[in-house]
């Protein structure tokens, strides 16, 4: 039985001796065959011979393959789409003109919602209570109202194009650019909606939602109330600082906290002359970089897609907007890159869908510059 076994080891072992001998001359003929062609490559070609071509031409126009061609533009077209980069050597880097961008999203209430058919529910007057003996009956109390907030959405949307001559010569990173120039120009439009924008296809701003003089609890849901200077697109001549200082007021103390004052540069111009009675201003810049300057104790926003002081202009607000105003967006900008639709031009196609509205009326208050 050992000497079987044995011999079955062996007869396995020659196996595979030979199974190696196989492999090695398999290597050896292709050993020789790579040979045979390095000699072939190094004779002169015969007349008549079909000499080798460039990748240019075997890859890219026989089959189409880009990768490993290098790629050049032959031509360009106007200054301003392209032909600047084409002949002359330009700066990597492209300086750019500032766009003032509206801080109210910063200010504002923002969620990241699925879909456009957004509600949310706000509550107005709490849930009542009452007092009662220690054995005495429990009667029902009133039920909270609930109010419903559909903020209106639109879609923002940008469809530039670069030239492929552009994209191809150009030192900087066009694509890069062009995104950062969409996103900032979305942030401006978007901005400027949420202030004054009508809700037709596009956010509804604060602005733009119905006013009233009544105070709170008297006005219908919805409605902002407004505060008027006593003088047409102007303050007073004497002591304007207290229309300010009503403004402040008018807005109940549960809001305060966390209240800021919203205007545009011209406007803040203004009122940064104005003094109490013992010459001291009543802004106050910030003392901390990055910290806001404050007028009467509270931070000040420039915005300068609010009006300027006109008759009849809303030019102040001065609220709380983390409650009062909802801001709500399906999705972060998404850009598709587009080179087939309008050859040779590469389109980016941009989007942007986001609502707003109003949400809590009592939270914001409106400086009306009227008689």
């Amino acid at each position: 039985m050992t000497d079987v076994i044995a011999g079955d080891a062996l007869e396995a072992s020659f196996e595979a001796l030979e199974q190696e001998h196989v492999e090695v001359e398999g290597l050896r003929a292709e050993v020789a065959q790579l040979k045979a062609r390095l000699e072939a490559s190094e004779r002169p070609a015969l007349s008549g011979a079909k000499s080798e071509t460039s990748p240019f031409v075997e890859r890219y126009l026989r089959k189409g393959l880009e990768h490993g061609v290098e790629l050049k533009a032959m031509s360009g077209s106007s200054d301003a789409a392209g032909g600047y980069a084409v002949p002359e050597e330009i700066d990597s880097a492209i300086e750019r003109t500032l766009t003032s961008i509206s801080p109210i999203r910063a200010i504002a209430s923002v969620v990241k919602v699925g879909t456009s058919g957004y509600r949310k529910l706000v509550t107005a007057g709490g849930t009542p209570s009452g007092w009662v003996a220690e054995t005495a009956a429990r009667p029902e109390t009133d039920t909270p109202v609930f109010n419903e907030i559909a903020p209106p959405f639109g879609e923002l949307y940008a469809n530039p194009a670069a030239s492929q001559a552009m994209l191809d010569d150009a030192a900087f990173d066009v694509e890069a650019w062009l995104a950062s120039e969409i996103a900032t120009e979305f942030a401006r439009s978007e901005g400027a909606a949420f202030v004054s924008g009508s809700g037709v296809n596009r956010p509804k701003g604060f602005l733009a939602a119905a006013t009233a003089e009544s105070a709170d609890g008297v006005r219908p849901f919805g409605t902002l109330q407004l505060l008027k200077t006593g003088v047409a697109g102007g303050f007073p001549a004497s002591n304007p600082q207290d229309k300010l200082i009503d403004l402040v007021q008018s807005l109940r103390s549960p809001y305060r906290q966390g209240a800021v004052f919203v205007m545009n540069s011209a406007t803040a111009a203004r009122i940064r002359k104005f003094k109490t009675s013992d010459g001291a201003f009543l802004w106050q810049p910030g003392l901390v970089a990055g910290q806001p300057d404050t007028l009467l104790g509270y931070p000040v926003v420039e915005a300068e897609d609010m009006p300027d002081v006109a008759a009849d202009s809303l030019s102040i607000a001065f609220g709380n907007f983390k409650a009062g105003y909802l801001i709500a967006e399906r999705a972060e900008t998404q850009i598709l890159r587009d080179p087939f639709t309008n050859k040779p031009f590469v389109h980016f196609y941009a989007t942007r869908r986001v609502g707003g509205q109003v949400m809590n009326s009592e939270a914001i208050k409106l400086l009306k510059f009227a008689a």
